[in-house]
C-alpha cells in the first residue's frame, strides 16, 4: 500500500481534523475488530474502516444518515437504547465518546475519501514514496529568488511591495492609495505593542515632515517594553499557555508565569527564532553544554541565568489529561501535536494510529519522537488522585535540589499509598460488616467461605491499615509544611533514555516493534548518535533550527505576515501540509524565510521589512484594486462592486485588509484610555496555597483575579475561560491557537453597556476629559483623540452636545446629587464611544 497524499473533494479541514483525532482512534479502537477488513470473521457485513462502508451500513441498512445522528442506526448502537442493537455488545462506549459520534455525524460525518482504516506501518507491504513527496512545494529547499521586475517603479519602498506588485500588474489591478498618517500610526502601534497611540505621539508624527519619520515610530514601538507583551501573547496562543494544568481538577500551576515572562523578554531583546526554539526545546540541556548546569541542579545566581531551564515550560506546559499516569501518553500526543502544528505546520499527532493519510509521515516517525519526550521527565502540578506536586526544576544549587527532589518524591509515593491503604480500608471494613452479619446469621458456624475471610484478617487486620494510614498523613503534613528557600521553574529534564515502541492502533497497551529515536524522514530522518545516553532534546532542537530545514523559516515568517496583514501569506498558518493552502505569494514567502535567516533569525528585523513596505502602508479603501481608468468610469457603489469581481477575498493585496482589536487589545486599550493601565509586569497568581488544594473533578478549581495589568498577564485557565477572553474570543488554552475566531455576538454589546469594567473604565475616562477641559466641545474632541486618535469634526462635536444635553435633562429627575449628575452624564457619553465600531477595528 502506498500513501496517498491528497484527494480531491475532501471534506473541510475541521471536519477532517475532528474524524483524525476523535473518531478514527475510537473505530480503530473499538470497532474494527469486528468491522474491518482485517476483521476475522466481518460482523453484519458491515465494514466501518472506509466512508463507503459507513454510508452502505450492513445487514441492518445504511450505519449513518450524515446530519442526522437521531436517524443514525450508529448512533442507536452505541447509545444503547435498543436492547437488539448495541454496539460494542460487551462494553459500551463512555458519554464522551457516544458525545463524540454525534457531533461527527451532525457535521456530516466528514471522513477522507480514501480508505480510512489504520494501515500498519511495519507492513512490508507499505512504503512512503519520500522522493515524490519532497517535490511538495514546502518540503522543497527555500529558493531565495531576487524580486520580479514591475511597471511601477516608483511605488514600491521595498523588495517586497516587487512581490506584491507584479502579482496586481499581472491582474491589471493597481494598489490603494497610502494610508494618512493618524490612520498608519494608530495601525502600527496597535500591531506593535498592541496598544493605542497616545495623542501627544500622533501629532508628534504627523507634524514630522522628514522621510523616515515612520521608520521612527516602528523603532520607537519595537524598543517598547510593551512590544514582547504584545508579541509575546501571539506565541503563548500557539503555546496554549495556561496557569492550570488541565485535568479533570484543573490544578494550579502557581509558577508557570515564569515560563509566559521568559517568552515576553525574549520577544523585548529580539532573541534569535533558532535560539528561541532550541530553549524551549532543550534549554536545560543547553545550560549543561555552555556552564556543567543542569536542571537537576541549578547553581547560577540570577533568574535571567536561569531563562534556558525556565524556557522549558514550554514542553512542561502541555495540557494533562484525567488523574492517573497511565494517561500521559495522552500529554506526549498533545506535545508532539502542538511542536509540529507549531514549528513545523505540521499535523505529525495524526500518525498516532496510523501513517498520515495525507502528509509523508509514518507511524514510525511519531514514535521516533514519542521516544525523545518519553525519555524526559516533566514538572507534576498534581491530581485529583496524586494530590502533592513533584518534579519541578529548583532554580537552586545541586546540594538543595537533591534534598527537594527526595522530599518531593516522598511525597508523591505516599499519595499513592494513601490511594492504596483507604482503598483497602474500605474493603476490610466491608469484609468485616459482612463478617458480622454471617456470623450472626450462622450462629458462630465456620463455613469453608468464613475461614478464608479469617485468614485474611489475620494477615492484615484493619486496625494495622488504619495505623499505618495515620503514620502515612503525620508524614505527610510534615512535608506539606516543608518550605524552601528557593524558587522552582515548571520545567523538564532529561529521565531515563529509552526508545519508544509502536503502538498499534495508538494504544499504549498493545506495543509492536521499538523505534530509533529520530527526526521526520521527511526532513532528513537523522538519528541520534549510538550510544545516546540523554533523551535527544538537544539533538531534536538543532534539527528543528536548522536553517536548512525547508519549514522552520517559513513558518515563522508567515506568521509574522498574518499578524500584520490579517492573513498569511499561507493561509492555512498551522498547516503546511497537503490539507493546507498553498501560498499566494510563494517567492515572497521564500524570499522572506531568507532575509529572516541572514538576519540571524531576527524577528525585529523582520517587522521593520514589512511594516516599511508601500503594502503595508495601504488604505483599507474599498475601491482599492481597481485601475485609473476603470476608476475613472465608475460610481462610487460600482467601484466597489469592480474590487469586488477582481480580487473578492483581497488575497493580491491591493488594500490594507480592516481588522477587529482582539480581546487584550480591546481591554488593555481601554484601561490605556482611562488611564488605569498599571503597565507593570505581571507576576505570579494569588493561588491559595498548596497545603490547601484538594481540588477534585467534581469541584475542580476555578477563579478570576482580577488585576489592570495588561490582558497577557490575566490567569489563565483551561477548563473555563478567563470571563473577559471568553465574551472577545479570546485563544483557547487547549490547543495551538494560530488564528483567533471572530465572532460579532450580542453578548459584546451587552458587556459594553452593562458590565462592572466597562462602567469603571467609561468613568475614569470621563474624570480625565473633565479634568483636562471644562467646555463640552473641548472635552468631546479629547475624549475623540484619546479613542479614535483623531480630532472630532463639528457634525460629531454638535451631536456630542446634543447627547450631553440631553443626558442632563434626564438626570435631572433622579435624586443623585449635582456633582455626580454631571460625572455620570459625561461617563454615559464616554461609554458609547467605547461601544464604538472604530473603536473597536483598526483600518
Amino acid at each position: 500500500m502506498t500513501a496517498v497524499f491528497a484527494a480531491a473533494e475532501e471534506p473541510n479541514r475541521e471536519g477532517i481534523d475532528f474524524f483524525e483525532k476523535k473518531i478514527r482512534p475510537l473505530l480503530v479502537e473499538r470497532c474494527y475488530e469486528c468491522h474491518s477488513a482485517d476483521a476475522r470473521k466481518l460482523k453484519g457485513h458491515f465494514r466501518l474502516d472506509s466512508r463507503e462502508g459507513l454510508l452502505k451500513g450492513g445487514d441492518t441498512g445504511p450505519a449513518i444518515v450524515p446530519g442526522a445522528p437521531e436517524k443514525s442506526l450508529l448512533i442507536q448502537a452505541v447509545r444503547y437504547t435498543d436492547e437488539d442493537l448495541q454496539m460494542p455488545p460487551k462494553h459500551q462506549l463512555s458519554a464522551a465518546e457516544v458525545a463524540s459520534l454525534e457531533a461527527w455525524v451532525k457535521m456530516g460525518a466528514p471522513a477522507p475519501l480514501n480508505e480510512i482504516h489504520a494501515a500498519a506501518s511495519s507492513s512490508p507491504a507499505y512504503a512512503m514514496d519520500f522522493v515524490q513527496a519532497r517535490k511538495f512545494w514546502s518540503f522543497q529547499p527555500v529558493k531565495d529568488s531576487p524580486p520580479p521586475a514591475v511597471k511601477s517603479r516608483s511605488w514600491a519602498k521595498s523588495p517586497v511591495d516587487n512581490y506584491i506588485l507584479a502579482k496586481l500588474e499581472a491582474k491589471g489591478l493597481a494598489p490603494a492609495t497610502p494610508a494618512d498618517k493618524r490612520t498608519l500610526i494608530r495601525r502600527a502601534t496597535f500591531d506593535l505593542i498592541g496598544l493605542p497611540p497616545t495623542p501627544e505621539e500622533i501629532e508628534t508624527f504627523v507634524s514630522d515632515k522628514s522621510p523616515n519619520a515612520f521608520a521612527k515610530v516602528v523603532d520607537r514601538l519595537l524598543g517598547s517594553p510593551h512590544y514582547g507583551e504584545r508579541w509575546g501573547r501571539h506565541w503563548l496562543d500557539l503555546a496554549r499557555y495556561a496557569d492550570t494544568s488541565g485535568c479533570n481538577s484543573d490544578y494550579p500551576i502557581p509558577t508557570a508565569y515564569k515560563y509566559r515572562n521568559y517568552v515576553i523578554n525574549s520577544f523585548n531583546r529580539d532573541k534569535p527564532y533558532d535560539q528561541f526554539l532550541r530553549e524551549q526545546i532543550a534549554g536545560d540541556l543547553l545550560a549543561v553544554n555552555a556552564s556543567g548546569v543542569s536542571g537537576a541542579g541549578v547553581s547560577l545566581a540570577t533568574e535571567e541565568k536561569f531563562e534556558p531551564i525556565i524556557a522549558t515550560g514550554y514542553l512542561a506546559i502541555g495540557r494533562r489529561f484525567g488523574s492517573r499516569a497511565s494517561e500521559f501518553h495522552l500529554t506526549i500526543e498533545d506535545l508532539i501535536d502542538n511542536l509540529g502544528k507549531t514549528v513545523l505546520g505540521l499535523s505529525i499527532n495524526c500518525a498516532r494510529c496510523h501513517d498520515h493519510k495525507f502528509d509523508p509521515i509514518p507511524t514510525r516517525d511519531y514514535y521516533a519522537l514519542y521516544g525523545i519526550f518519553n525519555s524526559t521527565r516533566y514538572a507534576f502540578p498534581g491530581t485529583e488522585i496524586y494530590k502533592h506536586p513533584k518534579d519541578f526544576i529548583p532554580l537552586a544549587p545541586a546540594k538543595d535540589a537533591e534534598a527537594y527532589f527526595k522530599e518531593t518524591s516522598e511525597l508523591a509515593e505516599l499519595d499513592d499509598k494513601l490511594e492504596k491503604l483507604q482503598e483497602r480500608k474500605k474493603s476490610l471494613e466491608r469484609l468485616e460488616k459482612a463478617t458480622v452479619a454471617k456470623a450472626e446469621e450462622k450462629e458462630g458456624a465456620l463455613q469453608v467461605e468464613r475461614k478464608d475471610q479469617v485468614k485474611l484478617f489475620e494477615s492484615m487486620t484493619l486496625l494495622e491499615v488504619k495505623a499505618e494510614l495515620e503514620d502515612a498523613r503525620t508524614r505527610q503534613r510534615i512535608l506539606e509544611n516543608k518550605s524552601y528557600n528557593f524558587e522552582k521553574a515548571y520545567a523538564v529534564a532529561d529521565a531515563r533514555p529509552s526508545n519508544a515502541k509502536i503502538q498499534k492502533k495508538g494504544d499504549p497497551k498493545m506495543p509492536g516493534e521499538e523505534v530509533p529515536r529520530g527526526f521526520l524522514e521527511i526532513l532528513g530522518g537523522q538519528k541520534l548518535p549510538e550510544g545516546t545516553t540523554n533523551s535527544g532534546r538537544y539533538e531534536l532542537s538543532q534539527w528543528l533550527s536548522d536553517a536548512k530545514n525547508p519549514l522552520t523559516a517559513r513558518v515563522m515568517v508567515n506568521r509574522i505576515w498574518q499578524h500584520h496583514f490579517g492573513k498569511g501569506l499561507v493561509q492555512t498558518p498551522n498547516d503546511f501540509g497537503t490539507r493546507g493552502k498553498a501560498p499566494t505569494h510563494p517567492e515572497l514567502l521564500d524570499y522572506l524565510a531568507s532575509r529572516f535567516v541572514e538576519s540571524g533569525w531576527s524577528m525585529k528585523a523582520m517587522h521593520r521589512l514589512l511594516m516599511l513596505s508601500a503594502t503595508y502602508q495601504l488604505s483599507c479603501d474599498s475601491g482599492a484594486g481597481v485601475p485609473a481608468a476603470i476608476q475613472s468610469r465608475l460610481t462610487p457603489a460600482a467601484l466597489v462592486t469592480k474590487a469586488a469581481e477582481i480580487d473578492p477575498n483581497n488575497e493580491l493585496l491591493s488594500k490594507f485588509n480592516r481588522r477587529r482589536l482582539d480581546a487584550e487589545e480591546v481591554r488593555d486599550a481601554m484601561l490605556a484610555i482611562s488611564g488605569k493601565l498599571d503597565a507593570t509586569m505581571g507576576g505570579p497568581h494569588p493561588f491559595p496555597p498548596e497545603s490547601e488544594w484538594r481540588y477534585t473533578q467534581h469541584r475542580p478549581f476555578v477563579a478570576n483575579y482580577d488585576t489592570n495589568r495588561r490582558g497577557v498577564y490575566l490567569m489563565q485557565q483551561r477548563i473555563k475561560k478567563q470571563p473577559f477572553l471568553e465574551v472577545f474570543d479570546g485563544a483557547d488554552p487547549n490547543v495551538a491557537t494560530a488564528e483567533r475566531p471572530i465572532n460579532t455576538t450580542p453578548i459584546q454589546a451587552l458587556f459594553m453597556m452593562n458590565d462592572p469594567f466597562a462602567h469603571e473604565q467609561a468613568d475614569a475616562l470621563a474624570v480625565r476629559v473633565g479634568l483636562a477641559y471644562r467646555e463640552d466641545p473641548d472635552r468631546i474632541d479629547y475624549a475623540y483623540k484619546l479613542v479614535f486618535g483623531r480630532p472630532a469634526t463639528k457634525e460629531e462635536i454638535r451631536l456630542g452636545e446634543d447627547y450631553l444635553s440631553r443626558c442632563r435633562g434626564a438626570m435631572k429627575e433622579t435624586a443623585m446629587p449635582f456633582d455626580q449628575q454631571a460625572r455620570a452624564t459625561l461617563s454615559s457619553y464616554t461609554r458609547v464611544l467605547f461601544s464604538s465600531n472604530e473603536f473597536m477595528y483598526v483600518d
